[in-house]
């Protein structure tokens, strides 16, 4: 199974918490969702996602940078295939 890339470890540490704080502070009983999201296995519910986003004074889609990036890479492929030139006409924006 690959792993999903995040920077929530990092953000973490930057931020001066240990798991169980982290843990404590978002009302989950153990560190173990924690651990997973941290190592990849998978990912914060929504909610969860904003409020370590809070916690760690950042933004969502900053903890999932390399995520993000390669859904979007995905994606616009997807799209140049499926809609090839329509999609040209329709946006004319950069992510």
């Amino acid at each position: 199974m690959e792993k999903i890339p995040n920077s929530l470890r990092k953000y973490r540490k930057a931020a001066g918490l240990k798991q169980t704080e982290v843990a404590k502070l978002l009302g989950l009983k153990s560190t173990s969702a924690i651990c997973r999201w941290e190592k990849g296995v998978c990912l914060p519910k929504p909610l969860s996602m904003f409020k370590l986003a809070i916690l760690y004074r950042t933004m969502v889609d900053t903890l999932f940078h390399d995520l993000r990036r390669s859904l979007v890479d995905k994606l616009r492929k997807r799209e140049e295939k499926v809609l090839g030139d329509k999609k040209k006409n329709n946006y004319n924006y950069k992510t």
